[in-house]
Order: structure tokens, then C-alpha cells, then sequence
């Protein structure tokens, strides 16, 4: 039978074995980074990387989104957009003109935006149209629609909610030119809602034109004037407006009844004069021969 002091001794040489022998924990794996699958944030969408060559075969942008072409010199590039009530849509084009030395002469380009019946629609912002030399290497167009309205006049041309397009051009290129290739890059900026348009019944938000405290004295008033003048905290009297005998019945509700009387008094004066201007004096007609004539 073993004693307590031998099971102390083979209990303390054992414990270094079983706790080289137990299972070290495993560390805990590090968290992999989730890939969504969600739809991409607005501003972060694929860029589109085609443009129509008409109005009816436009490629549709989202707000945010870019595009990024292959083009040549030439074409007629079309994109769409949706533009809703109080946004503000700006356009930003870049044109990676062909090389230098493939070119005859300085490129015209031109962006241009029209709403959902072609109207063409101005430019608040920005060089609508530019013209790049021989040597530049890049172009850069801006334009900024004009806020989106949720009502207008027949007669005007405002912007209304729907969908606009972007058209983009080579205007002046010399002839041999056409044709070579270009790299497009166009970016669409939206700004602004609902709650930036204005009013149905056409109020400003906000005064076109400041107060200017209309009233206080001026600033640059002289010492002597301001010694003169009246105290500020009182008010004008009112000018007395200068009467005559003649004012109080042509006054008030008497008014009426005498202009109407007068004005029948000389209605039948002039009635009278025309009469007697007008009217031929009636002669007798006498017999023949006289009252003298012999029988």
C-alpha cells in the first residue's frame, strides 16, 4: 500500500507530462473580409464603357455613374440620364485626343444636353464648347443644367422632371483627322431634391434682392444737417391735403351723382347746338310769276 508521501512524489512527476500532452487551444481564426453581393453604392457603379449614336439608342447613366469610351474622331455620342424635381445635374467630359503627331490641326468639341422633347437645354457653368491645338493632348467640358422645376410656363423652355440627354460632338475637325481614335471619359453630378425645388404657386424662397434697411439715415450724413434734423424716434406728420369750397361735393359717395348729372347737362347742350348748326331754314314756295303776275 502506498503511502501519501509516494502518491505526492508521482503526482508532481507526472503533471509536466499531462500538460505537455493536452491539446494546446487553437487560435481563433481571423475574420475573412466579406465580399458583398449587393447592389454597388451610387457614385462607385461600374463605368459604362458604350455610347448610342442617336437620341432613340442613348445609354442610360444613373446619378454618379461615368463612362468610359472608345470613340472616334467624328462621332456622335449619346447618353441618358433621369433628372428628378430641385437636382442640379452637372456634366464633366474629358477627351483623350488622338496623338499629336496623327493630327492635322486643332479639334473643336462640344457638349450639349437636351430634355425628353429635344429642346436643347442652356448651360448655367462651365465651357460648353472648347477648342484643343495640334500639341494638347487632352479636352475638358463642363456643363450644368439648370434646376429641375416642377412646373412652367407653355411659352418657356424650363426643365422639367424626366429624362435628358447628353450629346457629344467633334465640331470643327480638319478632314483628315476624322476617324482616328479618341478615349471619352464622362462623369454625371447630381446635387440637390425635392425639398430645393420651388413652390407650385411660383413664391421665391428667398428675396432676389436683400433689405437694405430701408428708412435709417445715412451713414456719411453731415454734422450740420444732423444737428438740424428731427429726432429719429418721431414720425412725420402727414401733409394736410389742401381743400376748396368746390372739394366737398365732388367727395365721397356725391361723387358719382354729380358727374352723372353734369354729364347729362352737357350731353343735351351738345344735342341742342348740333340741332341748331344742322337744321336748314323751311322757305315758303311761292307761285309762278309772283303775286304781281297778270291773269
Amino acid at each position: 500500500m502506498r503511502t501519501t508521501a509516494q502518491r505526492a512524489a508521482l503526482l508532481a512527476a507526472g503533471l509536466p507530462l499531462l500538460i505537455a500532452a493536452s491539446p494546446s487551444p487553437s487560435p481563433s481564426p481571423s475574420p475573412s473580409p466579406s465580399v458583398s453581393s449587393g447592389p454597388s453604392v451610387a457614385g462607385t457603379a461600374k463605368p459604362v464603357t458604350d455610347a448610342g449614336t442617336s437620341f432613340l439608342t442613348a445609354i442610360a447613366l444613373g446619378s454618379g455613374q461615368s463612362a468610359d469610351v472608345a470613340a472616334s474622331t467624328g462621332d456622335y455620342l449619346y447618353w441618358a440620364f433621369g433628372a428628378a424635381e430641385g437636382q442640379t445635374t452637372t456634366v464633366d467630359v474629358t477627351v483623350t485626343l488622338p496623338p499629336s503627331a496623327d493630327r492635322h490641326g486643332p479639334q473643336s468639341w462640344s457638349v450639349e444636353l437636351f430634355d425628353g422633347l429635344r429642346r436643347r437645354q442652356s448651360c448655367t457653368s462651365g465651357p460648353q464648347d472648347a477648342t484643343a491645338e495640334t500639341a494638347a493632348g487632352t479636352l475638358a467640358l463642363r456643363c450644368s443644367l439648370r434646376q429641375i422645376r416642377s412646373w412652367a410656363e407653355p411659352w418657356s423652355g424650363d426643365p422639367l422632371p424626366g429624362t435628358y440627354y447628353v450629346r457629344l460632338t467633334a465640331g470643327q475637325v480638319p478632314q483628315n483627322d476624322l476617324g482616328l481614335a479618341a478615349r471619352v471619359q464622362l462623369r454625371l453630378t447630381s446635387k440637390g431634391g425635392a425639398g430645393n425645388a420651388q413652390p407650385e404657386d411660383g413664391e421665391l424662397r428667398a428675396p432676389l434682392v436683400p433689405p437694405v434697411n430701408a428708412g435709417s439715415p445715412a451713414a456719411a450724413a453731415a454734422p450740420a444737417a444732423t444737428a438740424t434734423a428731427a429726432p429719429s424716434d418721431r414720425a412725420v406728420a402727414p401733409v394736410e391735403e389742401e381743400t376748396h369750397w368746390y372739394s366737398a361735393p365732388f367727395q365721397g359717395r356725391n361723387t358719382r351723382w354729380f358727374w352723372t348729372l353734369g354729364g347729362g347737362i352737357l350731353a343735351a347742350l351738345a344735342g341742342v347746338l348740333g340741332y341748331c348748326l344742322t337744321r336748314h331754314p323751311r322757305h315758303p314756295r311761292r307761285a309762278p310769276g309772283g303775286p304781281g303776275a297778270a291773269l
